[in-house]
């Protein structure tokens, strides 16, 4: 028989104490020596069940405009960018550009910039601007902005420097957190095709 395993904070808050992987590999990584599967985190519990697989990115403003989240080669060629959720794990979805019939992670990167670079990494190690694409500002950044533990921040940044807060929005209206989530306290998370990466980019439920 199953027992299920929560946190529970002190003013009775609950959250879901799952396995969490960042890779398709079966081994994540090595701990003193010993090999890891996956880690073991406290995330907020999910909200009703969805079956939709792919879920729009989007920045918000705090007035309620609502933008669309891309991905931008040198060319300036546009991508989409959706959180993918697979086998019912709502809690920590992926966040990919959808280059071609590629899916690219969006990652932030290791960088001394005072906001961090959240980038999409190619198969060689191409990186993919992401942007949030207003019909009003134009084109502004997204950016890492605060970091507070193992949570980043990620907000667009406009040219007068007020955020958007970036979310993930299902085809039913569920939303999500956007995310940067650090598994570990070094600066270079993991590398990923020859790229320093700080932090995983995740969709995760919304935290009070």
């Amino acid at each position: 028989a199953f027992y299920g395993v929560k946190a529970i904070s002190p003013e009775g808050q609950l959250n879901d104490v799952k396995g969490v992987k960042m890779s398709e590999d079966k081994m994540e990584m090595k701990i003193f020596g010993v090999d890891i599967h996956a880690h073991i985190k406290a995330v907020p519990q999910a909200g009703c069940a969805t079956e939709s697989p792919i879920w729009h990115i989007k920045a918000i403003h705090p007035d309620g405009a609502i933008v669309d989240v891309k991905a931008m080669d040198e060319a300036g060629k546009i991508y989409d960018v959706k959180a993918l959720y697979k086998s019912g794990q709502q809690q920590l979805m992926d966040i990919k550009a959808l280059v071609g019939n590629r899916q690219l992670p969006v990652k932030i990167l290791v960088s001394d910039d005072i906001l961090a670079p959240v980038k999409a990494i190619g198969n060689d190690g191409t990186i993919f601007n992401i942007k949030a694409l207003s019909k009003t500002e134009g084109t502004l950044d997204v950016k890492g902005v605060r970091e507070a533990g193992n949570i980043i921040d990620i907000k667009a940044v406009n040219k007068e420097g007020a955020y958007y807060g970036v979310k993930a929005i299902s085809p039913e209206g569920q939303l999500n957190d956007v995310k940067g989530i650090k598994m570990s306290k070094d600066r270079v998370e993991t590398m990923i095709n020859g790229v320093q990466v700080h932090a995983h980019v995740k969709a995760i439920g919304q935290l009070d």
